[in-house]
């Protein structure tokens, strides 16, 4: 449906080589390309945590999160 937060552009990714990002769906729900990590995170997640053999662990940027902050709505 929509970007949240700024374009990888616009935080300096002139080569599309660092493009993390965030979308907002028709649905509601958040989509996000960063990096998959998930062999060398999951041994590390909190007991109380837990995934999915179909869900992935998936990395970005502190400044592509903050950068959102500001669109993702409140409710």
């Amino acid at each position: 449906m929509r970007r949240v937060g700024a374009s990888p552009r616009e935080r300096g990714s002139m080569n599309g080589g660092n493009c993390p990002d965030i979308f907002e769906l028709s649905d509601g729900r958040f989509a996000v390309i960063g990096t998959e990590m998930t062999a060398e995170l999951d041994s590390l997640l909190p007991q109380d945590a837990s995934r999915a053999d179909y869900e992935k662990i998936v990395v970005i940027s502190r400044d592509t999160l903050l950068r959102a902050k500001a669109d993702i709505p409140d409710m």
